[in-house]
């Protein structure tokens, strides 16, 4: 059982539709879907704020699929990051209005009523060869309900293209800022602003690169304040993070 339905039988109870003991059975089928090679967890929106995603990297196209479509039973948003043509293709074949983002590797199956985006997510990344992170950061923001302005290749290689965009960085609830080789962008886009900075190392670079653990440490150590670091390409994981900042107003405001 999953938000939606939950709301809908405590609706239900409330209306005298439903016996307390019929609702009882119900919920006692709470938390989980035990398909055996997974345990879809249906309260994760209940507990989190934004439903279970769908880390796709590293299972079957049928295991995405089984997992996708007792989501969807269960009226909840698809989000699968890390996923390939073929994984995407098995689903579509099942879920016609699934669709792939080959950019951030995305799968998003979403049939909620169009709500209205919540604040401001600003990701800039410092080069072209990070768009996948950085894309893979601003998709799963979007489907967690943040409005979300892109600002690509602004590295301080040429640092005058990020500079021409400090009103809008300053427009931000929070910055995802996305950087490989040494990873100095997010230390540059935080002494900018007063909103809190998300830095994402990526594994672009050269061979001391060390697959994206120069830009990591670039980012750990820096003097900026305000500032705080992700794993290497965790575009999801800084998305997920900035997400709860961006309600945070929101919900304080209830």
């Amino acid at each position: 059982m999953g938000p939606v339905e939950l709301r809908t039988l405590l609706e239900a109870l409330a209306q005298g539709e439903c016996s307390v003991h019929d609702a009882a059975e119900k919920i006692a089928q709470l938390p989980f879907t035990d398909l055996g090679d997974a345990k879809v967890d249906h309260h994760r929106e209940l507990r989190c704020g934004s439903a279970e995603v769908i880390f796709c990297q590293g299972k079957t196209p049928e295991q995405v699929l089984a997992i996708a479509l007792d989501m969807l039973e269960h009226g909840e948003v698809v989000l699968g990051t890390r996923a390939s043509a073929e994984q995407y293709k098995t689903l579509l074949a099942q879920v016609p209005d699934a669709r792939y983002d080959d950019r951030a590797r995305a799968i998003v199956v979403d049939r909620r009523a169009e709500r209205p985006a919540v604040g401001h997510i600003v990701v800039a990344s410092a080069g072209t060869a990070d768009t996948p992170v950085a894309e893979e950061a601003a998709v799963c923001a979007e489907v967690m309900g943040n409005r979300v302005t892109r600002v690509f290749d602004v590295g301080v290689a040429g640092v005058h293209r990020l500079l021409s965009q400090q009103s809008l960085l300053r427009e931000a609830q929070v910055i995802i800022a996305v950087a490989g080789m040494e990873g100095a962008l997010p230390s540059l886009v935080t002494g900018l602003v007063s909103c809190p900075v998300i830095g994402v190392p990526t594994s672009v670079g050269y061979g001391t690169s060390f697959g994206g653990v120069s830009a990591l440490l670039t980012m750990l150590n820096s003097c900026a304040s305000g500032l705080s670091v992700v794993n290497i390409d965790n575009g999801f994981g800084a998305a997920a993070i900035a997400s709860r900042i961006n309600h945070m107003p929101a919900e304080t405001l209830r």
